[in-house]
């Protein structure tokens, strides 16, 4: 499968979205080491525990930026069945593993984990979607 060039939104998207997951491993190193060793309390916790959340909410703004920027309406529209799929990926899981836990007691797992599902299943589907098209 070869790659195709990048557009010039394409390649905005990828200048923004890496020092976006740079920031990100920063903030949750600064708040897991931070936990671990300083042990904060009162208002730092909040601030520590919200900290990681921030650039990954910024990186769904830098999506949006490239759906808006990107003037390939094949590009745009790959992305945007992607998400479609991913959305419905990881809404399904969170709400099949939420039943779980309601009723067969299995482990909780952390609602954090919903954007990792997210971006999981963005990577599946847009080869895909992109497979399809070939």
């Amino acid at each position: 499968m070869k790659c195709a060039p990048l557009t010039k939104a394409g390649r905005r998207y990828i200048y923004r979205l890496a020092p976006m997951m740079a920031v990100y491993l920063l903030f949750i190193f600064i708040a897991r080491w931070t936990f671990h060793h300083l042990h904060p309390a009162g208002f730092v916790v909040y601030l520590l525990a919200i900290l990681p959340a921030l650039p990954l909410v910024g990186s769904l703004a830098v999506v949006g930026l490239y759906i808006a920027e990107e003037s390939d309406e094949f590009e745009r529209s790959i992305l945007v069945q992607s998400m479609l799929w991913d959305l419905a990926g990881a809404f399904s899981i969170s709400t099949i593993w939420g039943s779980l836990e309601d009723f067969a007691k299995a482990p909780h797992i952390s609602t954090f984990n919903v954007f990792l599902f997210f971006w999981i299943f963005m990577g599946v589907s847009q080869s895909f979607i992109r497979r399809r098209y070939q």
